[in-house]
């Protein structure tokens, strides 16, 4: 059984997980910034304001939401119908790519 720090169901209709360990890795080695905001995380994958496909790899998306006063981009690689997270950071600018979901006003 793996230890999720979360599951969460994205709006474009399959869950994006991500173990314990790998969180730990994320804000330990990637993103310490990132430590203490896996709310924020999480409602990016929830309630993003855009996702796009990655123009490296059609099997990965970028989720962008606003937190505080930056963006915040959560890169999902989608397999199998489910997807897991591959990393986090904040950011300034969204990046170019093809649009696949816009939250509506």
């Amino acid at each position: 059984m793996n230890d999720w720090q979360f599951q969460v169901e994205s709006p474009l209709g399959f869950t994006v997980r991500c173990t314990a360990e790998y969180w730990r890795f994320i804000i330990s080695e990637k993103h310490p910034v990132l430590t203490g905001r896996e709310q924020d995380i999480q409602k990016v994958l929830k309630e993003p304001t855009e996702v796009r496909r990655s123009k490296k790899d059609q099997n990965v998306l970028l989720f962008y939401g606003m937190a505080r006063t930056r963006w915040l981009c959560v890169v999902v690689r989608k397999e199998n119908g489910t997807g897991f997270v591959i990393t986090a950071y904040p950011t300034d600018t969204i990046k170019t790519g093809d649009s696949l979901w816009t939250r509506s006003k």
